[in-house]
């Protein structure tokens, strides 16, 4: 195979991984509670304050707002009315958008992998590949979730928000290709997290339209709850006057206009503030706010209200590393729909598609886009006006076979490995910088290889043939992947030899990172803040482990779950 088309190889696998990551938006519903923040009044009182209406945030507020005053403040615009997010076919537009009112804020972690971060209404529901799974059920056991209560949850997210995906050619090849793989039973189709293959459920409904956290907002009640957008939250307001332990009470946030506000608790005693701001934006502000490592604070001049070096500790995510097959024939378009749930701690997915660079016409070319791509053939430090001129004009030389295959992947389970989180800066809006330490821990390792060889059995099966060149050997295959610039990490000749030193060379993140505010060690198991006083953290910052094979479902299950017992414990407070 000569230079060119491994170069037009390598394209493709740049453009299938953007399309994992980044989403489509349905018509917005009409929500009469929705606003922008430069409307809001310089001071409000509420029964309850959310800062961040992501993922867990929006269940949390459309659930609380049954009964009480509910304030949702979220730093991003809306997911609706969006064209270059509505739909599947303009996949990819949307990471293109480097401007501050992106859907997505781009991050590099200091191990030097390439990351995001959702900046919108409904968060991590609108920037990832959509597949929805639920947590095993030892999960929720060890996290002390009410079982009951849980399965409830899952089933008033699901009514809106889950669907069961069409499965074409090519996913049904990487399925008989898992069972022949030997993970095994197959399951048929489940939300289930169950050992062998099965197929998941989607948030995309048939017509190729994304449903979001967002949406759960219709079960809200319009009269008990207000959301602002493009609301970021500077400060959590603490007293500390004639208190035995500090006191949330109030949120000072700023408009898009930069002008300030602050909304403060009703008088009552079981108030709340709760941050679900994700695992970067929920650390960070307790941090901002005076809870966090009193040294590190300091350094940044920052009071200190409570010194709590735990915050910010425990930093996970989850590696992933994927082999791209380039196929001789069309594939369709297609997300993650099929996993392979393995006994060794590795979870196989896969992705395919002929269009996911995007549109030639509109020269944004998906993640392979020369300007932003993941995995464009111009390393980020290398990005000049002459070079990135140059990089579009061979991609617009490109023909259709280059962007023609899937990729399948594998994700760590877990991980063991952990890092941490530090600020920057004091400004909410700039990324705290972050370490995840990817396989650090052997373990992982491991775990990493035994996925990547399963990998290799689903390619090298039956099923699976006709998607594949006879003449591209398995080494080819992973040279493709080890010689595109898809982290800013040193690269190693001869990788294909070497599975560990693959995965060492080609972790990609798979936007499930989590921790920095651990139950048992930043909050308690009612996601109270230790040290302090009506205030707590209810997202995936918490989780020790990331849920099930994709965190999603699990993150929204937590905000109704949450938001129940909030409701039942205040109704038994309320009776006493």
């Amino acid at each position: 195979m000569g230079f060119g088309w491994w170069k037009l190889f390598g394209a493709a696998l740049v453009g299938i991984l953007f399309f994992h990551g980044f989403c489509g938006a349905e018509t917005a519903p009409n929500f009469s509670f929705m606003h922008n923040a430069t409307t809001a009044p310089d001071i409000s009182y509420y029964d309850y304050i959310i800062v961040g209406g992501g993922t867990t945030g929006c269940p949390l507020a459309a659930t609380l707002s049954q009964n009480y005053s509910v304030l949702l403040l979220e730093r991003g615009g809306t997911p609706y009315g969006n064209p270059n997010i509505t739909n599947v076919s303009a996949f990819g537009r949307a990471l293109s958008d480097l401007s501050p009112t992106s859907p997505s804020q781009r991050f590099i972690s200091e191990d030097g992998v390439i990351n995001a971060r959702a900046r919108v209404l409904g968060g991590g529901s609108c920037v990832n590949a959509g597949f929805y799974s639920r947590a095993a059920t030892d999960y929720a056991r060890e996290a002390g979730w009410d079982t009951r209560l849980v399965n409830e949850s899952y089933q008033w997210v699901e009514r809106l928000v889950a669907f069961q995906p069409p499965i074409q050619a090519w996913q049904s090849a990487v399925r008989a290709g898992l069972v022949q793989a030997g993970v095994v039973p197959y399951n048929g189709f489940t939300y289930d997290h169950i050992y062998g293959t099965k197929v998941g459920g989607t948030i995309f409904d048939l017509e190729g339209h994304r449903h979001t956290a967002a949406d759960l907002l219709q079960y809200a009640n319009p009269r008990g709850l207000t959301v602002l957008l493009h609301a970021t939250v500077h400060k959590i307001l603490f007293r500390t006057k004639g208190k035995s332990r500090p006191l949330a009470h109030g949120v000072v946030f700023r408009d898009a206009s930069g002008t300030k506000h602050r909304a403060y608790l009703k008088s009552g005693p079981t108030n709340e503030i709760i941050v679900s701001s994700g695992a970067l934006g929920s650390p960070q502000l307790l941090m901002l706010s005076g809870v966090g490592p009193a040294e590190h604070l300091r350094a940044h001049n920052i009071t200190v209200v409570v010194d709590q070096p735990l915050v910010g500790q425990g930093m996970s995510d989850n590696p992933m590393n994927a082999i791209f097959v380039p196929s001789p024939i069309p594939v369709e378009v297609s997300l993650i729909q099929v996993v392979g749930i393995t006994h060794f701690g590795s979870y196989i997915e896969a992705a395919s598609g002929e269009n996911f660079a995007g549109s030639s016409a509109t020269r944004d070319f998906g993640m392979f886009s020369p300007k932003i791509g993941q995995l464009s053939t111009v390393p980020p430090k290398q990005r000049t006006p002459e070079a990135l001129a140059k990089a579009v004009e061979y991609m617009n030389s490109l023909e259709a076979p280059a962007f023609r295959g899937g990729f399948i992947l594998e994700k760590v389970m877990g991980p063991i490995s952990r890092g941490h989180l530090e600020l920057r800066t004091r400004n909410p809006n700039d990324n705290p910088s972050v370490t995840f330490n990817y396989f650090k821990d052997p373990q992982d390792l491991e775990r990493c290889i035994q996925g990547l060889e399963t990998i290799e059995k689903i390619i090298e099966s039956k099923p699976f043939s006709k998607f594949r060149y006879d003449y591209l050997s398995l080494a080819a295959l992973l040279n493709i992947t080890a010689n595109s610039p898809i982290n800013l990490l040193p690269k190693h000749a001869n990788v294909s030899r070497s599975l560990d030193q693959f995965c060492k060379d080609t972790v990609m993140t798979i936007w499930h990172y989590h921790g920095g505010c651990q139950v048992g060690r930043v909050v308690d198991y009612q996601y109270k803040v230790l040290g302090v006083d009506a205030l707590r953290v209810i997202d995936g910052s918490t989780f020790i482990y990331s849920p099930g094979t994709n965190p999603q479902a699990t993150v929204m299950m937590l905000g109704r779950y949450m938001g129940k017992r909030i409701l039942d414990e205040r109704l038994a407070s309320d009776g006493n």
